[in-house]
């Protein structure tokens, strides 16, 4: 390891600033990588592995550490907390580090920054758990089946709760499992500027794995690159990074030529360009967002794709604009949610959601329904949609959505591959479960305006 700089404390510090600060953890690390750029390639995936699979792992460390420690870890010393975590991680995920090489730096973390009273705790703590960690008993699947799940995959035992009540155990397990899978990147083809062969061919020149994505012809999953801008093909505007569960939104809003489209949570704009893409160049895409920063965003990936019939615009989908009235063919309401869809990609997101703070985000949801739906035409189409998974934030606000407005749900099996046609995409909706489908979690409902005009009874 570089010498000037102490690894493990820049772990600590990254550590430090997502769990107490609640500060975001892709935010922080890519902010500390590009600090410490100088480093070698080593020493920064030591950084980014550790960082992250304590984060990934976070519970089950806390609950293997409490094993050993009569002191429960929320009663510890927040750095103290955070120095036995990512020291457990690495003796339990770690074969390549030493034992006593993770214990003695972590005693000289502990001394160096003022806690030298502790060190004897630490050392104790930790050598405790390397010596008996294949002994550790874990809660049993069978007797406490949401105990397990939640220390074993290490999520929050409300999320599991809930999960439990929609779904069954297996269910549960394979969505958990899921997040912890390494996948590839998913990319939308761009098949108006070149062909899918040359973007293949074009990947593959940079040695980069493509297979080719079950449920869309233009979308490929990608591995096997250090850095997206670098890869030439996105560079040119040829790829686009979406998920599939993203690209999904669009297949089932299903734009005709000439329709005026208005996206009105679009950052950082991925769906708003596959409809321009979809649109072939003809009628308009009003790409919105709350803030100055994502509409920058927004304004990034229309200049690197060159896209021509679509403008980013700051607007707040709670605040009605008069001048969007019965404007649209087709509205995107990808709301703000509790993400509990894409944990795998941002795992500290399952740890600063609450079930409060989702009942918030419930409320702002139908605020944003409540807002946004009279700017569907008569005979237009209202696409609700999460990345997350439940019922509160998903089917609940579409029962509630269609009992105050004049819409119905309307199939969606004509929009998408026969893998995922099922009950309810006939019925007008799909929950996209990772672990079950080949996607994120995310949930999708095609909404079509009645011709009539039925005055909303909602507040």
């Amino acid at each position: 390891m570089t010498s000037s700089v102490n690894i493990r404390e820049i772990i600590l510090g990254i550590l430090m600033e997502i769990t107490e600060e609640e500060a975001y953890s892709h935010i922080v690390i890519r902010s500390v990588l590009e600090k410490y750029q100088y480093l070698d390639k080593r020493d920064r995936a030591f950084i980014s592995r550790v960082s992250e699979g304590t984060l990934e792992y976070l519970l089950q460390l806390d609950y293997i550490i409490e094993c050993f420690s009569k002191v429960p870890v929320y009663n510890m010393k927040p750095l103290i907390r955070n120095l036995l975590r990512m020291s457990v991680y690495q003796l339990k995920y770690m074969d390549s580090v030493p034992d006593s090489a993770v214990c003695n730096e972590a005693v000289k973390i502990a001394q160096r920054r003022g806690f030298y009273n502790l060190k004897g705790f630490v050392n104790g703590v930790l050598r405790n758990i390397a010596r008996n960690l294949d002994c550790v008993a874990y809660p049993n699947a069978e007797q406490e089946p949401e105990r397990y799940l939640s220390v074993m995959y290490s999520v929050p035992d409300w999320i599991i709760r809930k999960w439990l009540t929609q779904f069954d155990f297996a269910c549960v397990e394979a969505i958990c499992c899921s997040f912890h899978e390494e996948k590839g990147t998913v990319v939308r083809c761009n098949l108006d500027k070149v062909s899918k062969e040359e973007i293949i061919q074009e990947l593959r020149n940079q040695n980069i794995t493509v297979k080719q994505h079950p449920y869309l012809d233009y979308a490929l999953e990608i591995s096997g690159y250090n850095f997206m801008q670098a890869v030439s093909a996105f560079k040119k505007g040829w790829i686009q990074v979406q998920d599939i569960s993203s690209m999904l939104v669009t297949e089932i809003a299903a734009p005709n030529w000439g329709d005026y489209c208005i996206d009105v949570c679009a950052a950082p704009g991925g769906k708003s360009l596959h409809l321009s893409d979809k649109l072939r160049g003809s009628g308009f895409v009003e790409a919105r967002d709350i803030s100055e920063y994502k509409v920058g965003l927004m304004q990034e990936n229309i200049d690197r794709t060159g896209a021509i019939n679509i403008r980013a615009m700051q607007m707040d989908a709670t605040v009605y604009d008069e001048a969007s009235y019965h404007k649209a063919d087709i509205v995107l309401a990808d709301v703000p949610c509790s993400g509990l869809g894409v944990i795998g990609k941002k795992q500290d997101i399952k740890y600063k959601m609450t079930e409060a703070r989702q009942m918030e985000l419930v409320r702002l949801q139908r605020k944003i329904l409540h807002t946004v739906h009279s700017y569907v035409k008569p005979g237009g189409v209202l696409i609700y949609s999460t990345c997350t998974i439940g019922a509160d934030e998903n089917q609940m606000n579409v029962k509630w959505f269609l009992e105050n407005y004049p819409f119905r749900l309307e199939s969606i099996d004509s929009y998408i591959c026969d893998e995922l046609k099922a009950k309810t995409t006939k019925g007008g909706y799909i929950q996209l479960l990772p672990g079950v489908h080949q996607s994120d979690g995310f949930f999708i409902a095609r909404l079509k305006r009645l011709e009539d005009e039925n005055k909303s009874n909602a507040d």
